[in-house]
C-alpha cells in the first residue's frame, strides 16, 4: 500500500495560487506592505518694507492653517526687516499681518502661501502707509459764520488721478481720508468749484499736505454777492409850520391916499396902516385881527378929511369978509 502525502500551502501561497488562476499571471509587490516616507519640511521667508523701500522691523505675523482657520506659528521681523518660519509642513498656507510695527503705516491684506517638500518660500510685504484725514472748512469772510452747500475738489499736485469731491455740511466742514505716498507727506491742492447760495466763488486754491495718519484742516472763506440798491427818492417839499403846525400867515402893508377936490389944489393927506408883523415865538396874526386894522385905518383917513374940509371953509369965509362991499 503506497501512502499519499499532502503538504499545505501556506497562506500567501495560497493566495498567490488563487490569484494565478483567476489571472494566470502572479505580481509580487512588497512595496505595497510599507509605509510611505515622511515629507521634508520647508520654510517661509518674510521681508518687510514700506512704500519708499525702507525695512520696517517689529511688524508681527500668523501663519494660519487655511483648512480651520487655527494659528501654527508667529513671529516678529528683526531689525534687518525679515521673519523666517522654520518647520513648516508642506501645503498651503495663509500668512496674515497682526501689527505694522509702527505709527504711520497700515496692515497688508492676508495672502497664502504655498510650501513644496524641502523648499522655502520667500517673499516680500509691503506696509502701506497710514491715510491722512482731511477736513474742508467754509466759512463767511466777514461775520466767521459756516456755510453750507460749498462744493471742494482736492487732486494730488503730482501723478494726476481722480479728485476727491466734497459738499460742506450745516456746520461748514466736511471731512474725508486721502492716501499718502511718502513718508514726508503727499501734496494736494483744494479748489472751490461752487459756491454756497448768495456767495461770490472763491477760486483761489488752498494747498494741503497730507502726512500719514494725521489730520489737516483746509480753510475757506466766501463773500456775499452785492445786493441791488434802490434809486435814490426826492423828497416832497412841505409848508414850514409854526410849533403848533398851522401855516404862518403874513400881512401886507396897505396905503390909503385922499383925492383932491376940483376947485382948488389941497395939500395931500396921506394916511398908512402897517400890520406889525407877528413876534418871534408868537402865533401869526388871524383874520380878526387885519381887519381891526382897516377899520382903525379907515378911521383915521375919514379924520383927516373932515379936518382938511373944515379948515378950507374957515380960510373961505375969511376971505369973503376982507373984500369990501359992492
Amino acid at each position: 500500500m503506497r501512502t499519499r502525502t499532502t503538504s499545505r500551502r501556506t497562506a500567501p501561497a495560497a493566495v498567490a495560487a488563487a490569484a494565478t488562476l483567476a489571472t494566470g499571471t502572479l505580481t509580487w509587490a512588497p512595496s505595497a506592505w510599507a509605509e510611505a516616507p515622511e515629507p521634508q519640511p520647508g520654510h517661509i521667508e518674510i521681508t518687510k518694507k514700506d512704500p519708499g523701500g525702507d525695512l520696517l522691523a517689529g511688524a508681527e505675523f500668523s501663519l494660519l492653517d487655511t483648512l480651520n482657520g487655527t494659528k501654527a506659528l508667529q513671529g516678529k521681523t528683526g531689525k534687518d526687516g525679515i521673519l523666517r518660519f522654520e518647520g513648516v509642513t508642506p501645503g498651503v498656507w495663509r500668512l496674515k499681518e497682526t501689527n505694522s510695527g509702527s505709527p504711520i503705516h497700515d496692515l497688508a491684506p492676508d495672502q497664502d502661501i504655498v510650501v513644496t517638500p524641502g523648499q522655502g518660500a520667500k517673499l516680500t510685504v509691503i506696509d502701506p502707509f497710514k491715510p491722512a484725514e482731511v477736513t474742508v472748512a467754509k466759512t463767511d469772510k466777514d461775520t466767521g459764520k459756516p456755510l453750507a452747500g460749498a462744493v471742494i475738489n482736492i487732486t494730488p499736485q503730482t501723478g494726476g488721478g481722480k479728485p476727491l469731491t466734497l459738499t460742506t455740511g450745516k456746520d461748514g466742514t466736511a471731512t474725508t481720508k486721502i492716501d499718502v505716498s511718502t513718508r514726508t507727506g503727499t501734496p494736494y491742492t483744494a479748489t472751490e468749484t461752487k459756491a454756497p447760495d448768495g456767495y461770490q466763488l472763491n477760486s483761489t486754491p488752498v494747498k494741503i499736505s497730507a502726512k500719514p495718519g494725521e489730520k489737516t484742516t483746509a480753510t475757506f472763506t466766501n463773500t456775499k454777492k452785492d445786493q441791488p440798491t434802490n434809486p435814490p427818492t426826492t423828497p416832497t417839499p412841505t409848508a414850514p409850520t409854526t410849533p403848533s403846525g398851522t401855516p404862518t400867515m403874513t400881512s401886507t402893508p396897505t396905503t390909503f391916499t385922499t383925492a383932491p377936490t376940483s376947485a382948488a389944489p389941497q395939500p395931500t393927506e396921506t394916511a398908512s396902516s402897517t400890520a406889525s408883523p407877528a413876534p418871534k415865538g408868537s402865533l401869526a396874526q388871524t383874520g380878526g385881527g387885519s381887519t381891526s386894522w382897516l377899520l382903525a385905518g379907515a378911521g383915521l383917513l375919514i379924520s383927516a378929511g373932515g379936518g382938511a374940509l373944515l379948515a378950507l371953509r374957515r380960510r373961505r369965509d375969511a376971505s369973503q369978509e376982507s373984500q369990501p362991499n359992492g
